[in-house]
């Protein structure tokens, strides 16, 4: 994981799907954990989509939040 990752869970937007616009800190649980089984895109989305995945996995959202202010 590179540091600037957290940061770009916050404003980079999910380009495609069902939540497309959202950004990758607000996507739902349930759609990260589909992406988990199913296989995350190659890539940065991928990569952010996957920490995004762990963070929501181990309850660990809260560590975003000093990143929103």
């Amino acid at each position: 994981m590179k540091p600037e990752h957290l940061t770009l869970l916050l404003t980079r937007e999910m380009p495609y799907g069902k939540y497309k616009g959202r950004t990758i800190a607000d996507l739902p649980g349930h759609y990260l954990g589909w992406f988990a089984r199913e296989g995350f895109p190659k890539g940065e989305l991928g990569e952010l989509l996957a920490l995004m995945y762990e963070l929501d996995h181990n309850n660990l959202r809260s560590l975003l939040d000093p990143l929103k202010r």
